[in-house]
């Protein structure tokens, strides 16, 4: 009969369980998982970039445009070397042949001049920094310390 008594209550007790909710205090996130789970629906990646920088002050001239469908990029950057060549990147990417690229370097057929620096910074402290140097300890009577 005590057998008995004891499974009735235990049943009893996980049915309430079961259908109420837990108390905030002995609820805790990571013990209870949802039983429904939110799927989201992603559409395939499209986009057009393109940009451009042509500054002959500073010198810096480059550009990139770039296209992507899916999982198939296509693009294409150039900018001006320190050497004065113009270099040309055609590249592409997709899942089955990965990243791949064709690099071009074309003379310009002028030298790039840089721009002097518009200002000079002056720090108070000198910049190179050597050896520290060693003071020489004061020289005191040897009566006093004897």
């Amino acid at each position: 009969m005590f057998a008995l008594l004891s499974l009735f209550i235990l049943g009893v007790g996980a049915a309430a369980a079961i259908e109420l909710p837990l108390s905030p205090i002995y609820h805790s996130p990571g013990l209870v998982k949802p039983l429904l789970k939110a799927v989201e629906v992603e559409a395939p990646a499209h986009y057009d970039f393109a940009y451009s920088v042509h500054d002959e002050h500073t010198g810096d001239i480059k550009s990139q445009t770039e296209s992507r469908k899916g999982d198939q990029v296509q693009g294409q950057y150039t900018l001006i070397d320190a050497d004065g060549y113009l270099r040309t990147v055609d590249y592409t990417s997709d899942a089955h042949n990965g990243f791949n690229a064709v690099v071009r370097r074309d003379p310009l057929g002028h030298k790039v001049i840089k721009a002097a620096p518009i200002a000079k910074v002056l720090s108070p402290l000198p910049l190179a920094y050597g050896a520290p140097k060693l003071l020489a300890a004061p020289k005191l009577p040897l009566g006093l310390y004897q």
